[in-house]
């Protein structure tokens, strides 16, 4: 019996709550060497993970209890993809937060955990209900830590977030009653089954709660008209916590694709597909809205925030077009853009401080300590964002692009991508000439980045060239991590079914 799916939940978690243990509480010392340790925890967990998946999809069972009825946590190449994209930038996120912020406030490393908690158990779960926990856990530590260290900005910003979010999570709750009501279970492979064959008379109930969860969802991931809280958040938060934030957007985006693509997917009888009516439009305003914010972007955190909105709105695209064949391609898109996007917040940072009192912001300045490093930088995220060749922005663009086999189809999706690409070329050439090259003459600053700082960043560049150079095995498992979407839950309905005389696990 092997509890390793259940580790990405319970190892920050204990984490956390040894970190807030007396001995430990007031030494940020020895919380960053259990954060650490934590960590190496961690990776160990991922690597066996990536090695089990390769052997199928692994369904945990909590207590003993078999689906529909007990908690059940699902590990197949998409979950795994996402924790172990979580793990990697949580750590990087901390790395940098080493060099000073966790100093900023209290319990930063444990509220990290707590998070890293949250998000792992959002991607692993496959129940709706627990997806609901899980969401609530990540919020709370978010809304922690986007304060973290105060100041009237981040207020400010918290203020927003946190109602807006309290009340998504209302809509949640509301939605996930509207939809037992009718179905009689939160399963997501027992609702896939049952949406199928579902009566006439209980179609529209179950419509209208599938889509107040496309509402809700839509919220979490910043899809057009929801999408108005993330640049102001991103750009207020702490620079680690921006970083971490990245991946947060791409929760929602997860909660859409194993919602929208197994439970309403092909199989789902007359709800087949329901949403897609609705994000292909909302995808294309998401990229024309986070378009215009990224060319009236008066600095770089906000330029970097209005980049990952219109992320968002291609990974939209990606899980609608050519009848859903796009998604493995939207699924390598989604690993570059989200570490790319939390580069681009640490860089930020860098070049705030360095710049006085003109912070971040493109206009004149006085010069860095460290132009050439922080310009080989930022030259490197640029590229990466802008989808420029040879990075692996340009692959993931390129792979969409090349899917899409319907004429009307690319028109929109071609145009929509290509054209966002111009406008982020342009203005991170703005950018980069402002925060280069437009000096004020006056003495460069004194204040050098830290090795912990350089490291973190390094690191979340270092992958781009990395999935660029083996591009074909990571689309592969991407291509795998798509098709699991229905397969799973095939799977589970199979063990429903069928129940395994062994509990806690089944292959």
């Amino acid at each position: 019996m092997s509890h390793l799916p259940i580790l990405p939940v319970l190892v920050p978690s204990l984490a956390a709550i040894i970190m807030l243990l007396p001995p430990l509480a007031k030494s940020v010392s020895r919380q960053r060497t259990i954060a650490w340790l934590a960590f190496a925890i961690m990776a160990v967990v991922c690597w066996q993970l990536v090695a089990s998946v390769s052997h199928g999809t692994t369904i945990y069972v909590l207590g003993g209890w078999q689906p529909p009825f007990g908690i059940m946590l699902l590990v197949d190449h998409l979950s795994v993809m996402l924790v172990v994209l979580t793990t990697f930038l949580a750590f990087c996120a901390c790395l940098y937060g080493s060099a000073g912020e966790e100093l900023t406030g209290r319990f930063f490393y444990p509220l990290f955990m707590f998070q890293l908690m949250g998000i792992n158990g959002a991607f692993l779960t496959g129940d709706i209900f627990n997806l609901f926990v899980f969401f609530e856990v990540l919020l709370i530590a978010s809304y922690a830590l986007l304060i973290h260290g105060g100041g009237k900005e981040k207020t400010g910003a918290a203020f927003h977030y946190i109602t807006l979010n309290l009340l998504g999570s209302a809509f949640f709750l509301i939605a996930l009653g509207t939809l037992y009501g009718t179905l009689g279970t939160l399963n997501m492979a027992d609702m896939a089954a049952k949406v199928a064959t579902l009566p006439p008379e209980e179609q529209a109930i179950t419509k209208a709660g599938a889509l107040l969860l496309l509402l809700v969802f839509g919220l979490k991931s910043a899809m057009l008209p929801l999408h108005f809280w993330l640049a102001k958040t991103y750009s207020a938060a702490p620079p680690p916590v921006a970083a971490l934030f990245a991946i947060m957007t791409k929760v929602g985006l997860y909660s859409i694709f194993r919602v929208f693509g197994g439970i309403f997917g092909a199989d789902a009888g007359a709800l087949a597909n329901m949403a897609d009516a609705w994000i292909w439009p909302l995808g294309l305003a998401t990229i024309v809205i986070g378009s215009l914010g990224v060319l009236a972007s008066p600095s770089l955190r906000l330029l970097a925030a209005n980049v990952i909105i219109v992320s968002v709105g291609t990974l939209l695209l990606s899980f609608v077009v050519s009848d859903g064949q796009s998604l493995s391609a939207g699924l390598y898109y989604l690993v570059h853009s989200t570490l790319v996007g939390g580069a681009l917040f640490l860089i930020a940072d860098l070049i705030k401080v360095q710049r006085g009192s003109a912070q971040d912001r493109f206009v004149i300045a006085r010069a860095m300590a460290q132009p050439g490093l922080l310009g080989a930088m930022f030259f490197t995220a640029a590229i990466c964002a802008v989808g420029l060749p040879p990075l692996s922005g340009f692959v993931g663009k390129a792979l969409i692009l090349n899917s899409i086999s319907e004429p009307l189809e690319r028109t929109w999706v071609w145009s929509s991508i290509l054209l966002s690409s111009l406008i982020a070329l342009v203005v991170f050439s703005r950018a980069g000439t402002s925060l280069f090259w437009h000096l004020s003459g006056k003495k460069a600053g004194e204040t050098k980045a830290q090795p912990a700082q350089i490291a973190a960043i390094a690191l979340l560049l270092l992958v781009t060239p990395v999935i660029t150079v083996f591009a074909h095995p990571v689309t592969e498992f991407a291509q795998q991590a798509a098709n699991d979407i229905a397969d799973s839950m095939h799977l589970v309905q199979d063990i429903i079914a069928h129940p395994p005389e062994v509990n806690y696990e089944a292959h």
